[in-house]
């Protein structure tokens, strides 16, 4: 056995982890080779966890009919281990159009995330042929650094951090190291089906590219290094973009500043912009359909690039980007007794009243029952309180740069047939308070 296979030790993986103390760590425990050495490892540095609780938790995906044999082998290994053991079983049956091997993944991190209190670990035991496979898989998908990064040794996941401390490490050097320690450990022969990309990787591609080149493992990983560094980088740029460019509020840029910048630092900021606000990702496409039909147009038109859970509209020189707008009722009429907190339909959020004096609507609109909110149909008129003139609602609008698809969808106060109050952005004359009279202050919340 030549040297290179040695290297795995328990005392290795320890220095992986002394950057990453925590009060538990979690082991991603499959019963296959990769994880049972990791646990078995980790077994063996637990005088040096300085008091950290170590804990096995088994993902039982239940697409495999020998799946319940395999969280029982499981089962036996931790307790003859003196490792706590859990066993999720969770639904990863793939939706329309998913692939399996996603709906698996999201399954099982789902779960895996949900045993985690604060500051916990979660231990899973990728290794270095995994990374390359991930960077070889990221290229045919035509990524960019960040999905060229692979596969991180340490991110932030559910309340903790995921940790991948066998990075460094090889397939053949695990199992060199199972061997030694004499393991039992179960193989899943779905993992030699080359329906699944990674599978068809594993077993076709990467050994032929191991016999011309023998360091193909390293070399890939050394190139998903070089590209998480670049990653990096441009996040440190998109963040300084974003700041310059998200002139108002986190979910709006200013178009004329985003134009100024160039087109690679404009995609940059825009991937940036999406993960900062917690949306969908775009596909490439989707942000070149956002440069050309969005960013690039005239500022009098309003276009409007979507897909699913996201809508990118402009008004003027603002993008704005969320989620896509609820099925509104423009003919919807709510009774308000103008008493605690009144629920909108459609997500338009709550309306409820702050007491005043001297501001807001009159008090002694105050449990009246002619009062409801409606919206608007057009042809409503508005004379806000302290100017001299009737103006129509749209003409206010626009004045206060309220976005065209936001304007129906804005509450309209009545009394009886007359309008009160537009949210609140006005008051209407006769119904405004007089300075030493009770008012009730409108107040809109998301």
């Amino acid at each position: 056995m030549s040297n290179h296979l040695t290297i795995f030790t328990p005392e290795r993986l320890l220095a992986q982890l002394t950057h990453h103390p925590a009060p538990r760590y979690w082991v991603a425990y499959s019963g296959g080779l990769d994880s049972h050495a990791l646990l078995h490892a980790m077994a063996g540095l637990r005088p040096h966890l300085k008091g950290a609780g170590l804990h096995a938790i088994h993902i039982n995906h239940a697409l495999q009919p020998h799946a319940q044999q395999w969280a029982d082998h499981c089962a036996e290994v931790c307790a003859a281990l003196q490792i706590p053991y859990r066993a999720v079983q969770v639904n990863a049956m793939p939706a329309a159009g998913e692939s399996p091997e996603a709906a698996a993944r999201s399954a099982r991190y789902q779960a895996l995330a949900g045993v985690m209190n604060n500051g916990d670990a979660l231990l899973t035991a990728h290794h270095r042929d995994d990374q390359a496979e991930t960077l070889l898989l990221q290229l045919l998908r035509g990524s960019g650094p960040h999905g060229l990064a692979a596969m991180p040794a340490c991110a932030t996941f559910g309340a903790g951090v995921h940790l991948r401390p066998l990075l460094e490490f090889t397939r053949a050097q695990l199992h060199h190291y199972a061997s030694q320690q004499n393991l039992g450990w179960i193989e899943d022969q779905s993992n030699f089906v080359v329906n699944y990309d990674r599978n068809y990787l594993r077993q076709e591609i990467m050994p032929r590219l191991a016999v011309r080149w023998p360091a193909v493992s390293g070399t890939f990983a050394r190139s998903a290094r070089h590209a998480a560094d670049a990653a990096h980088l441009l996040d440190v740029l998109a963040q300084a973009d974003l700041e310059h460019v998200a002139v108002e509020r986190c979910d709006t840029l200013s178009v004329a500043r985003l134009k100024a910048l160039t087109q690679p630092r404009q995609r940059n900021l825009l991937h940036a912009w999406f993960k900062h606000l917690h949306l969908p990702l775009p596909a490439a496409v989707h942000i070149e359909h956002i440069l050309s039909d969005v960013v690039a147009v005239a500022d009098d038109r309003e276009p409007c690039v979507c897909w699913p859970g996201v809508e990118v509209r402009r008004y003027r020189d603002l993008m704005y980007a969320r989620v896509p707008l609820a099925t509104h009722d423009p003919a919807a009429v709510l009774p308000w007794d103008m008493q605690g907190v009144l629920t909108l339909p459609g997500g338009l959020g709550t309306l409820s009243t702050i007491p005043a004096t001297g501001k807001g609507l009159k008090a002694s609109l105050y449990r009246n029952p002619e009062v409801t909110v409606r919206f608007r149909h057009g042809g409503e008129c508005c004379r806000p309180a302290g100017r001299g003139h009737t103006h129509e609602l749209r003409k206010l609008l626009q004045e206060a740069a309220i976005p065209p698809w936001q304007r129906d969808r804005i509450p309209l106060i009545y009394v009886g047939p007359d309008l009160a109050a537009v949210s609140d952005l006005w008051i209407c004359e006769p119904f405004q308070a007089a300075a030493d009279e009770g008012g009730l202050v409108i107040v809109q919340q998301a």
